[in-house]
């Protein structure tokens, strides 16, 4: 169960926050997902459907074929990277502890 403590603290550890309104509303939004998830679960024989990854069948797509190519070299690869440590792109850390 989704909680406003931990609200809290998962957006501490995404770095930001909101007022008690928005967490209020949020967790209102959690609970109306809840009473969803809980109306699917009662649905039978609903563990033999097979899940969809799209809801629509699409005919205008177009899609190419996915084929491999060349691929470039480890050094072509870090030839542009501002900074490199073990043969890999060094980035800014974005988390916190």
């Amino acid at each position: 169960m989704v909680t406003k403590e931990k609200l809290k603290d998962y957006a501490a550890k995404l770095m930001f926050d909101m007022d008690d309104e928005g967490y209020d509303r949020t967790l209102e939004e959690f609970e109306t997902v809840e009473k969803h998830m809980a109306l699917i679960g009662e649905i039978e024989n609903i563990e033999n459907i097979e899940p969809m990854t799209f809801p629509y069948v699409i005919y205008h797509a177009d899609l190419r074929e996915d084929v491999a190519c060349d691929c470039l070299t480890n050094d072509e690869v870090l030839a542009n990277a501002k900074e490199t440590k073990a043969n890999q792109v060094k980035v800014p850390k974005v988390v916190g502890e």
